[in-house]
């Protein structure tokens, strides 16, 4: 059974799992990364899921969440955040990254969970998909996946008991995305940093009767774990 001790606005333990999961726990990840916050922030909550991520901020943070995923329906998580009663703090929106529908300078604040590496690898991506949605004072905040160092070559054999090397791809180091965001135009990185409770989130996922982290599973249980890290960036308008 999970519970997490670290928070105090309400007990996520009956959500933390196989069903509510889609990767390691963002409960862990946002706990460690103690976002800076505001009383009625409006924050974009990108690439949310099924709305754990959106649920968390919404109860610790006192903010509105606008919960968009391309995958997961509006519907269903519309119907999981009205069962906790929070359907007027906690908007969701069917959206892709790449075309989001809000005006410029709507969000104190865009937020990602294990979603940015998808979809936000790319030069420019930031500047122009993400930080005009910031207010001047805004900020964004990402946690990703990624590696401790740069990947040795051939790719380690326990790394591909679960996933094929395309599938690895959307993994890069620290320095990798330090480089990205240090060229981004009108872009201030603020900080990056590895997070550590790494072990802990990729435990409490691997735990769950999801298909995915069953799958998972044959890689971690053969030491790939060593090569991986979470890496938590800041970034605002320069």
């Amino acid at each position: 059974m999970f519970y997490y001790e670290q928070t105090k606005n309400f007990d996520y333990t009956p959500y933390c799992n196989g069903t509510y999961f889609m990767g390691p726990s963002v409960i862990r990840l946002l706990d460690e990364a103690n976002l800076p916050r505001k009383k009625g922030m409006r924050i974009l909550d990108l690439g949310c899921g099924k709305g754990l991520s959106s649920l968390y901020l919404a109860k610790e943070y006192d903010v509105t969440v606008f919960a968009a995923d391309l995958w997961i329906s509006p519907t269903e998580n519309y119907e999981f955040f009205r069962s906790l009663g929070i359907e007027e703090q906690i908007f969701p929106i069917y959206a892709d990254a790449n075309a989001l529908p809000f005006a410029e300078g709507f969000f104190d604040a865009v937020i990602s969970v294990d979603a940015y590496h998808y979809f936000g690898a790319e030069a420019g991506f930031f500047s122009e998909k993400i930080l005009p949605l910031l207010k001047p004072d805004g900020f964004a905040a990402l946690i990703f996946p990624g590696w401790k160092a740069p990947l040795p070559t051939p790719v380690p054999q326990e790394l591909l008991l679960s996933w094929t090397e395309e599938d690895l791809t959307t993994f890069q180091p620290i320095q990798w995305w330090k480089k990205l965001f240090e060229q981004e135009e009108h872009t201030r990185l603020l900080s990056i940093a590895e997070l550590s409770c790494v072990d802990e989130a990729w435990a409490d996922w691997l735990a769950t009767d999801n298909p995915y982290a069953i799958g998972d599973r044959p890689s971690m249980e053969h030491g790939a774990g060593k090569y991986m890290n979470f890496i938590f960036l800041t970034a605002c308008h320069k």
